[in-house]
C-alpha cells in the first residue's frame, strides 16, 4: 500500500477510510489472481510474482523523503509504531471479509490443483490466494517501511537485500519457530486446537511449494480448515501475525540503526581513522566468535571511513589471523593524542552486550598503548 496505507494513518483509524483501503486493495489483488494459473499456486512462484509487483514501482516512491513529508519533525519510533498498528488494524479487517468465503474444502482442493491455465484454478482457492497476497504484500511492504524510517540502506535489486527483506517480513527462522509463533500469537482456547490441527495430513498438499510460499500457505491454510471458527481466527492471525512482523521488522531495523548509529559517531570523531579500522577488528576478534552486531558494525565503519576519510585498507581488507603485535606497532607509529581509540575500542566491545573478559584485557593492553 503506497497512499492507502499513509492516508489511513494519517486519518487516525477512521473506520469507514480503513474499510474502503482495504477493499480497493482487495480489487487490486483479484486482479493480481486472475492472472495466477495452478501452476504458480502449486509451485510457490505466486509469491516471485507478488514481490515484484508489490516492490517495483513502490520503492521508487516510498524513500525517506516520502515519510519526511508527511512526520516531518516526529521521531521515527512514533512513525513505525503508527504503521505497524495501522497494518495490523488492516490485515483485521481483510480477514473478516475473506474469511467469510472459506470453507475447509479449500484445503483439500489446494492439493489436486492441476493445469497451467488461470480458468483451472477454483473460484475457493482463488479467493484464499487474495487473502494470502493481501497480506503477503502488507508484511512486506510494512517491512520496508521500516526500514526506511530507521535509515537503513535496502537495495531490492541486490538479491541478499531482498531475502534479508523477505526474512524480517515474515519472520522466517524455520519450520518449528513457524509454528509456536503462531501458536503464541492467538488466544489461549485456540492454541490447543492449531496444534492438532498442524500435525494433519492436510498441511502435505503445501509440500511442494518453495521455503517461502510454503510458509505463506500453510499460514492461511490453518484459518480455512478449522471449521466453526473460521471467520474469527482468521482476523485474529490475520491481525497477530501482522503485529509480529511489524514488531520484529521494528526490532531487527532499529537495533542496525542503532549500529549505523554508532559507526557514524566513531568515523565522525575519528582523527586516526586507519588504525581506528584496526583497534576495531581487534576487539572484534578478541574471543575467537564474532556476533552479528559485530559484523555489522564493522561493515559500516569500512565504507565510512572509505567515504568520509578516503581510505581504504587493502591489507586489513585480505587479512586472515590477526597478531595484536601489528595493532601496537601501528600504534606506536601514530602521533598525537590516542585516547579516542579507546572510546572506539569500548564502543565496539558493548555494541552486541557485555563485554566480555578478553574483550577487557585487549582494552586494557590498549590503554597502556594509547598512554605511550
Amino acid at each position: 500500500m503506497t497512499e492507502t496505507l499513509t492516508d489511513a494513518v494519517d486519518a487516525n483509524g477512521d473506520d469507514g477510510a480503513d474499510r474502503e483501503a482495504v477493499e480497493h486493495e482487495r480489487a487490486e489483488m483479484r486482479e493480481f489472481i486472475k492472472e495466477l494459473s495452478a501452476d504458480d499456486i502449486k509451485s510457490g512462484s505466486w509469491f516471485t510474482k507478488l514481490s515484484a509487483q508489490a516492490m517495483s514501482s513502490y520503492t521508487d516512491k516510498v524513500d525517506w523523503q516520502y515519510f519526511q513529508e508527511r512526520f516531518e519533525g516526529v521521531p521515527a519510533d512514533a512513525v513505525v509504531d503508527q504503521r505497524i498498528k495501522m497494518a495490523a488494524r488492516f490485515a483485521a479487517l481483510e480477514g473478516g471479509l475473506s474469511a467469510g468465503a472459506y470453507t475447509a474444502a479449500v484445503a483439500a482442493t489446494i492439493g489436486s490443483l492441476g493445469g497451467a491455465s488461470p480458468a483451472t484454478v477454483p473460484a475457493a482457492v482463488a479467493t484464499m490466494m487474495v487473502d494470502v497476497a493481501f497480506i503477503s504484500r502488507l508484511q512486506l511492504r510494512l517491512a520496508y517501511d521500516i526500514s526506511v524510517l530507521y535509515r537503513v540502506p535496502l537495495d531490492l535489486s541486490d538479491p541478499e537485500d531482498m531475502w534479508k527483506l523477505i526474512r524480517v517480513a515474515f519472520t522466517i527462522r524455520g519450520g518449528e519457530a513457524v509454528r509456536e509463533g503462531l501458536v503464541k500469537s492467538v488466544p489461549l482456547m485456540m492454541r490447543p486446537l492449531i496444534k492438532r490441527f498442524y500435525s494433519k495430513a492436510v498441511l502435505s498438499a503445501a509440500k511442494g511449494l518453495p521455503f517461502v510460499g510454503k510458509f505463506l500457505l500453510q499460514r492461511n491454510v490453518i484459518k480455512i480448515g478449522i471449521p466453526v471458527v473460521g471467520v474469527p481466527l482468521a482476523v485474529v492471525l490475520n491481525r497477530y501475525t501482522t503485529l509480529l512482523a511489524g514488531r520484529h521488522a521494528r526490532a531487527v531495523f532499529r537495533n542496525e540503526a542503532r549500529v549505523i548509529e554508532i559507526a557514524e559517531g566513531l568515523s565522525e570523531r575519528s582523527r586516526h581513522a586507519q588504525v581506528m579500522l584496526w583497534v576495531a577488528w581487534l576487539v572484534i576478534t578478541a574471543n575467537l566468535k564474532i556476533s552479528d552486531d559485530e559484523a555489522l558494525l564493522m561493515r559500516h565503519l569500512v565504507r565510512l571511513v572509505r567515504d568520509r576519510h578516503q581510505v581504504v585498507d587493502e591489507r586489513l581488507a585480505h587479512l586472515v589471523d590477526l597478531d595484536p603485535a601489528e595493532v601496537w606497532r601501528r600504534l606506536d607509529a601514530e602521533a598525537g593524542d590516542l585516547s579516542e581509540l579507546l572510546d572506539v575500542a569500548d564502543r565496539v566491545a558493548a555494541v552486541d552486550g557485555d563485554v566480555n573478559a578478553r574483550e577487557k584485557a585487549i582494552i586494557s593492553e590498549l590503554r597502556d598503548h594509547c598512554r605511550r
